[in-house]
């Protein structure tokens, strides 16, 4: 079992910048491929960013390519994800979510979540 707590959400101006982390539980973090996934109000959620278990390869949406970036520390249990130039529409609750096996974008196939870190953009 992995528990995952969010960290790091807050309001910042568009351009702006600001990293998230996502704390683990259990010793089989570095096992794991780890995603970041948002909701905005009124909407589905949706991928972010994905990153294997080796730290070694990642994924992004097209939205947040070359933004966002997504980063692991195994040592620490820990996820990050740095979100540089910031716009309105990156507001939403991020979540991180865990799954064994390869990386993918759909939220059905992660088996743990966290309980999500609210991220606001003002214009």
């Amino acid at each position: 079992q992995v528990q995952l707590v969010e960290s790091g959400g807050g309001l910042v101006q568009a351009g702006g910048s600001l990293r998230v982390s996502c704390a683990a539980s259990g010793r089989t973090f570095s096992s794991y491929t780890m995603g970041w996934f948002r909701q905005a109000p009124g909407k589905e959620r949706e991928f972010v960013a994905a990153i294997a278990w080796s730290g070694g390869t990642t994924y992004y949406a097209d939205s947040v390519k070359g933004r966002f970036t997504v980063s692991r520390d195994n040592a620490k249990n820990t996820m990050y994800l740095q979100m540089n130039s910031l716009k309105p529409e990156d507001t939403a609750v991020y979540y991180c979510a865990g799954r064994r096996g390869y990386y993918s974008s759909y939220a059905s196939l992660y088996d743990y979540w966290g309980q999500g870190t609210q991220v606001a953009v003002s214009s």
